[in-house]
């Protein structure tokens, strides 16, 4: 199973912002919409950092409540480590173990085009086990 199939049955919608937006306001996205993670974008939807839950703990411990008015700039990752749709869920499986990452965002050509969470990943290997399984039943079976 690639990347691809994980977006095309998810969907390609990213919750984005920009970099101007407080740590605040980046907090209130990330909870009105349920989600672990907001990538960050310049203005030709190419990625310029990731903004994650743990970002803001950390920096809500570094700092105190001040760093809730700061920009999301001065927190999130500006090296972010990406994938595109041709990799198989093994690859991003051993990426996201490896980087003790949640979220890997989807490029296409240098632009956003979706994000992989750990979640996405979990399911698509439940899956393909369970298809595994019902392919082994059905051989004995027969």
């Amino acid at each position: 199973m690639y990347v691809k199939s994980i977006l095309d049955e998810k969907g390609r919608n990213v919750v984005t912002g920009g970099p101007q937006l407080t740590v605040r306001q980046a907090a209130v996205y990330l909870h009105e919409n349920h989600i672990g993670a907001i990538v960050i974008v310049d203005r030709n939807d190419r990625i310029a950092g990731i903004l994650t839950e743990r970002d803001i703990v950390a920096a809500i411990a570094r700092s105190g409540a001040e760093c809730l008015d700061k920009p999301i700039s001065s927190i999130m990752w500006g090296n972010v480590h990406r994938c595109d749709e041709g990799q198989t869920v093994d690859e991003i499986m051993e990426m996201m173990s490896s980087l003790r990452a949640r979220h890997i965002p989807v490029e296409k050509e240098g632009r956003l085009v979706g994000i992989v969470s750990i979640g996405d990943v979990v399911k698509s290997h439940i899956r393909a086990i369970q298809h595994e399984a019902e392919a082994i039943k059905a051989y004995i079976a027969s």
